[in-house]
């Protein structure tokens, strides 16, 4: 072999262990981190329905929400001056994933304990496309004893009701998130009037929503939920619709909205309500959400 050959040989076998060993090198790395999609809704509420936020760990959020009575005239100035419905709450960040709260009701003096544990979250690179969260209450109905059916019946077990749902939720782009949300609800006790007419215990929901950011920190909302159970009933419970303007800072969630539905606890909405948004039955309503 001549010189000038030897010396090519020689130099691509070196440029050849050269290039396989930083490819060996670069398989050894790890993979690069997939970072989750932030600011997929700004709050842990989107209106009525619950959102996959919860606070970070050792946050603490105080809930605060308002409904008016329905919008009639100007003598109860659109609802203003009517009946109002309240509920206070708390949120705790027991880590990052996980939440627990409780919160206090007005109308049927509702006292709630919820729960919600982040399963999934969305990446930027979409390995993983969606976020998904699981959320539950449970509710105790302080009325009085005649609210629950015959005193001979009457056990104070029947005071309870369960709401359990999987909330998935993608942000479709930085101005857009989505969510759907499939629930169970089951009630202790129900209203029947007679033996073939009243409320089922145990009932299935569908709720779908989004959040629409227009400008800053200013976004358009809106919650659509549907009963799937059927009940043994002549007028059936509508659906809830809602239309809201969220203001959102970093200490601070502002909502104010439009709705056909005057509970704030999820399973009496999805259940009961009888305001039919396609008659123009509507309310005011409003929710603070403070980061403490």
């Amino acid at each position: 072999m001549k010189p000038d050959e030897m010396k090519k040989t020689i130099s691509i076998l070196v440029l050849s262990l050269f290039l396989a060993g930083l490819s060996a090198q670069e398989e050894s790395l790890p993979a690069a981190e997939s970072k989750p999609v932030r600011f997929i809704f700004e709050s842990g509420l989107l209106i009525d329905n619950q959102t996959i936020v919860s606070p970070y760990k050792g946050g603490l959020e105080l809930e605060i929400h308002h409904r008016f009575s329905l919008i009639e005239n100007i003598h109860n100035l659109f609802g203003i001056y009517g009946a109002a419905n309240t509920r206070l709450g708390l949120n705790y960040g027991l880590s990052d994933r996980l939440m627990a709260g409780i919160g206090t009701t007005k109308d049927y003096k509702l006292q709630d304990f919820q729960w919600k544990y982040l399963i999934l979250r969305q990446t930027e690179d979409d390995r993983m496309p969606v976020s998904l969260s699981y959320y539950g209450n449970m509710v105790l109905d302080l009325r009085e004893d005649a609210a629950f059916g015959p005193e001979a019946s009457y056990r104070h077990i029947h005071r309870l009701s369960y709401f359990t749902q999987f909330i998935v939720a993608r942000k479709m782009s930085e101005k857009v998130s989505l969510q759907l949300a499939p629930s169970v609800v089951y009630f202790n006790s129900v209203p029947r009037y007679s033996d073939t007419e009243g409320y089922r215990n145990f009932n299935l929901g569908l709720s779908a929503g989004g959040r629409v950011n227009f400008f800053g920190s200013h976004s358009l909302l809106f919650e659509y939920d549907r009963l799937l159970t059927r009940q043994e009933l002549d007028a059936q419970p509508k659906p809830n619709l809602s239309l809201g303007w969220e203001i959102g800072t970093a200490t601070h969630c502002f909502q104010l909205f439009v709705a056909n539905y005057s509970q704030i606890i999820s399973q009496r909405n999805l259940v009961f309500n009888q305001n039919d948004y396609a008659g123009g039955e509507y309310l005011v309503g409003f929710n603070i959400t403070v980061r403490l």
